[in-house]
């Protein structure tokens, strides 16, 4: 398989694509107004203690309070190693209005909500993770020859000795990498560490402590493994920073970063600009015919999978068996594109063969295998959908490049002309009966008003009549189709 990561890198906005075959699998982008929080570090203040919610809200000098559970709470606030004690029965025994405590963003303000903070404070290397108040070492689940994870963990509990404190995990980009590059790692981290404490000491409250690295490099750390073959960067200045960063955390990486000269743009060379333009829409079109229709809602997601115009060879059962193990690969791909996260629940086109069934789960599992989030999917359910889970961390890519429409609200659909002259109706009737008045004239959009004048000409007359009033209409080109309004003159 042929990998490549693509970096788009402009004055006000970084991209970064990771292409398997020709075909956009993951999207990142990165705009300096509204960068990503994730992994940032702040001093904040206990606003407000909820122990209802066993909760408390966070200032932390964001737009809005950041929320943090009990259960992300480590210690009493400060800025120490945790303490040992059995868990608190109430959130009081915790904070109180007014602390300030040293906290880590866990997921991005969404929507309405504030950031999901934590006091559990991880610092990501390129083969490690370093938990200050954690203890021991763990393996990541994505390396599975048992013997490489003997030989990383006792690597990893040989560096750190006995007396450490914090604990680590191993990355998967850790496999099959040299002692030295691991022990590295360690003591970056644990300097990394030392300078956020005296850091987070000396700052004063609503503050940033430290900051996670800019897109070009995340990528890099993140993203950069043994299966990418290059990396394709079209910035000279963004270049240099990825091949020292590189020099630095992965030298056996930086002979691969390259620099894209041509005229092109470089999103446009690899069909990305398109991609990301389908990636906006509902449908989903399949190559054997059929499609997916995605909707996304604050609450859940939802994929129904569709025949189409896939009539198949053989026979009904068969067409659908084969449409949706196509849907399958084709939902993995695209929960990663849009980063689609929360619940999310698929309708796959009923099938009556319960083999059939497990096939297409497998399908669906296999896809999901390379998704760098974690994901959980049930069992078909009694109603034949399929109910999964993905981790959202940051916000999905159509609230990144897109607000709800302003006319229909993001509701998704408007009034027609005709439930709109009607409500002018009922309008008109009203204020006739409250006020006196001369005229009246309505105000309302093109369409409105050419179904007054056309198809309601004559309930338009018997409105004049009810009312003994002459009724004026003037179409107003700035209205939305269901806005209207009724003055009386």
């Amino acid at each position: 398989m042929s990998t490549e990561l693509v970096v788009n890198v402009t004055p006000r906005e970084s991209r970064a694509a990771l292409v398997e075959n020709g075909v956009l699998q993951e999207l990142f982008v990165e705009r300096a107004n509204r960068r990503g929080l994730i992994s940032n570090i702040y001093k904040g203040r206990v606003s407000r203690v909820l122990p209802g919610m066993q909760a408390a809200f966070i200032d932390v000098g964001l737009d809005r309070t950041g929320f943090l559970h009990a259960s992300d709470i480590v210690s009493p606030p400060g800025l120490d190693s945790p303490v040992e004690a059995p868990p608190p029965s109430s959130v009081r025994e915790l904070l109180r209005e007014g602390d300030e405590i040293l906290v880590q963003v866990l997921k991005d303000p969404l929507g309405t909500k504030g950031a999901r903070l934590t006091t559990y404070v991880t610092l990501p290397s390129r083969y490690l993770v370093y938990m200050p108040q954690g203890r021991g070492v763990g393996i990541s689940s994505r390396i599975e020859d048992e013997a490489e994870r003997t030989r990383l963990r006792e690597a990893v509990a040989a560096f750190a000795g006995p007396e450490a404190t914090g604990g680590f995990i191993v990355r998967t980009a850790a496999e099959d990498c040299g002692i030295e590059a691991l022990r590295a790692d360690m003591l970056f981290l644990q300097r990394l560490w030392d300078v956020i404490r005296r850091r987070g000491t000396a700052t004063p409250a609503g503050r940033l402590v430290h900051e996670d690295l800019p897109l070009e490099l995340r990528v890099l750390r993140d993203q950069l493994g043994e299966h990418v073959e290059r990396v394709l960067v079209d910035a000279p200045a963004a270049q240099a920073r990825m091949i020292e960063f590189a020099r630095t955390f992965m030298p056996q990486s930086a002979g691969r970063i390259e620099s894209y000269t041509g005229s092109r743009p470089i999103f446009d060379l690899y069909g990305i600009e398109d991609e990301i333009g389908r990636a906006l829409d509902r449908k989903v079109p399949l190559k054997s015919g059929g499609y997916l229709m995605i909707d996304q809602t604050e609450a859940l997601t939802t994929i129904d999978v569709n025949t189409g115009a896939f009539v198949g060879h053989r026979n009904l059962e068969d067409t659908i068996f084969r449409t949706n193990l196509e849907a399958a690969v084709a939902i993995a791909r695209q929960l990663r594109l849009r980063n689609l996260g929360g619940i999310i629940i698929v309708d796959f086109i009923d099938m009556v063969d319960e083999e059939h069934r497990s096939q297409v789960l497998q399908a669906l599992e296999k896809a999901l295998a390379s998704d760098h989030a974690k994901t959980h999917v049930s069992a078909v359910s009694s109603l034949g959908l399929v109910e999964m889970t993905r981790k959202r961390t940051r916000e999905s890519l159509e609230h990144l490049l897109c607000r709800p429409c302003p006319t229909c609200e993001g509701r998704g659909f408007v009034k027609t002309p005709e439930t709109v002259a009607y409500e002018v109706f009922r309008e008109v009737l009203r204020q006739s009966r409250q006020f006196e008045f001369q005229e009246c004239m309505v105000l309302a959009h093109q369409d409105v008003i050419e179904l007054l004048l056309d198809e309601e000409s004559a309930a338009l007359a018997e409105l004049e009549l009810a009312t003994g009033k002459p009724i004026r209409l003037q179409a107003e080109a700035q209205y939305a189709q269901d806005q209207f309004d009724v003055v009386l003159i």
